[in-house]
């Protein structure tokens, strides 16, 4: 694909991401979370020259950074995201103001690093952009699917982050 279409590719499926997240939706623990990152990921690495031939090391170095940047924003909207119970025992999320914020950062970093590797040279390949938005997804979708599956008590209980948590129950007195 080229350059142009990655950027389509890239801008639509944030855009679709963003105005889903903050509408409520199910979360099915049964279901391949993992697919549309996967997908995402293998049409990044199959685009040559996702690294500089003339700056190898700094070109690494940014995707590296790029990868890390994306793995955080993944997990920071994920955990900001509030989860509740339905009376059906459906896991429902939506995601609050901080996710906003999280997306806001993630975006910023990810215009500082484009705007780095400019400044020092380093030819950059929409293929990055699209590798960082795979490893958000991923982390994102992960952790939710984890998160809903504590919730529903499938495997342990913990609080989620805006989710109702119930008090801890008092010590008795003996």
């Amino acid at each position: 694909m080229s350059g142009l279409v990655n950027a389509l590719v890239i801008v639509a499926v944030v855009a679709v991401v963003i105005v889903r997240q903050f509408r409520a939706r199910r979360i099915d623990t049964d279901r391949r979370w993992w697919l549309l990152p996967v997908i995402l990921a293998v049409v990044a690495l199959r685009e040559p020259g996702i690294l500089d031939a003339h700056h190898h090391t700094e070109s690494a170095l940014l995707l590296g950074v790029e990868l890390l940047v994306g793995l955080a924003t993944g997990a920071g909207w994920a955990w900001t995201t509030r989860l509740w119970v339905e009376t059906d025992g459906s896991v429902w999320s939506k995601s609050t103001k901080a996710s906003g914020g999280v997306w806001i950062v993630g975006i910023a970093l990810r215009v500082g690093l484009v705007g780095l590797g400019a400044l020092i040279g380093v030819h950059q390949n929409s293929s990055v952009l699209m590798l960082g938005l795979a490893a958000t997804l991923l982390v994102r979708s992960g952790v939710l699917t984890w998160r809903a599956q504590t919730v529903t008590g499938t495997t342990g209980s913990a609080p989620a982050y805006g989710f109702g948590m119930a008090r801890p129950a008092r010590k008795e007195r003996v």
